[in-house]
């Protein structure tokens, strides 16, 4: 697109006339393309390989007003409302469990009791439907949650 980029356009066109329903219609799956997608205004965000039936499907939830977001997408999506389930404190304990800290090394490091550690680990589990603290760092580091 000469002079702008789709998202960008998408920006002007939704701010200058709100009511219009975009589908964003790409080959790009990265995770902040999705989610710039969607903050330029976007209605929906559908990869170019889906089905023929899931695209009509798009069409159809956008044009409708509702939102839609391409079904392969949906981990990366979802990993974007970990990352917000998250506190702060709780994506930077689980930072520190990722570089191989202890229970007792992160509370130390953050002057808390080892007890709100545990408590701080119990709820991150909750939130990322994890089953060990192992399997947590794993889901936040393949949802881009930490580094």
């Amino acid at each position: 697109m000469p002079g702008m980029d789709g998202l960008e356009a998408t920006k002007i066109l939704t701010e200058k006339v709100p009511e219009t329903a975009v589908l964003i219609f790409t080959a790009y799956s990265e995770r902040s393309l999705l989610g710039r997608g969607l903050d330029s205004g976007a209605k929906g965000y559908i990869l170019k390989e889906a089905p023929h039936q899931t695209l009509l499907k798009a069409i159809d939830k956008v044009v409708a007003g509702d939102g839609f977001v391409d079904p392969a997408l949906m981990p990366a999506f979802l990993g974007d409302a970990r990352d917000e389930m998250l506190t702060g404190r709780e994506r930077e304990i689980l930072q520190l469990l990722a570089d191989g800290m202890s229970n007792a090394d992160v509370a130390a490091r953050l002057f808390i009791s080892q007890e709100t550690v545990k408590s701080h680990v119990r709820h991150i589990l909750t939130k990322l439907e994890a089953d060990t603290r192992t399997h947590a760092v794993a889901i936040a580091l393949r949802d881009a949650i930490i580094d």
